[in-house]
């Protein structure tokens, strides 16, 4: 019998595991289990977490958006598609996000607002200084970026191609956030080219 194919989903700044990404995700890879955890806030506990759920797990890909691409980024070894990343949330963090902020979509502990402060700020410069020590030429192959060609909110492909090599960005008609149409026309192709599809095709 056949092994149950995974996809670790991440998600982006005050979002959830049960967001509107990851609903698509399900609708449209019905036989693939996603798993989509809730992250903490703090990046080190997020990382933790990960980690953790790629030991137990053993994902055959990951997909991170926004932020979730900047944590998808460093989990070393495994395919990931990073979309839209936000490799400088401290940055961004200091820009309309300090205070309580709500969170987007349910949360499983019921949690419906969180709170930015310096000491998370913080926290994630310690964390960026690190981000992209494990970029090595065996890990380029392992990545792919996807970029909305309209994304208002970060501008990281510069970097992306810098890093990893302008052949494995690649571009979609949109913005910042996923929709529907977008996970089904650009999303879904590049997880069955960086899973081994044949032919890019799905085998759900």
């Amino acid at each position: 019998m056949e092994r149950t194919r995974k996809l670790l989903y991440i998600h982006g700044f005050a979002s959830s595991g049960s967001s509107g990404t990851v609903m698509a995700l399900r609708r449209h890879m019905p036989a693939w289990k996603v798993v989509a955890p809730d992250l903490p806030v703090d990046p080190f506990e997020a990382l933790e977490l990960l980690h953790r759920l790629i030991e137990e797990e053993k994902p055959d890909i990951i997909v991170g958006t926004s932020m979730g691409g900047m944590y998808a980024q460093q989990m070393w070894g495994v395919p990931r598609i990073v979309v839209n990343p936000s490799f400088e949330m401290s940055r961004s963090l200091l820009f309309g996000k300090m205070g309580r902020n709500k969170y987007m979509s349910k949360r499983k502990d019921g949690a419906t607002e969180f709170k930015i402060d310096k000491q998370i700020v913080e926290r994630f410069k310690l964390m960026e200084k690190n981000q992209f020590d494990g970029v090595t030429d065996e890990e380029k192959l392992l990545v792919m970026g996807l970029f909305g060609d309209k994304d208002p909110v970060v501008h990281f492909q510069p970097l992306m191609a810098k890093l990893y090599g302008a052949e494995r960005c690649r571009w979609f008609n949109g913005e910042h956030r996923l929709n529907d149409e977008i996970v089904r026309k650009a999303l879904l192709p590049l997880i069955h080219e960086l899973a081994g599809d044949e032919n890019g095709e799905c085998r759900y």
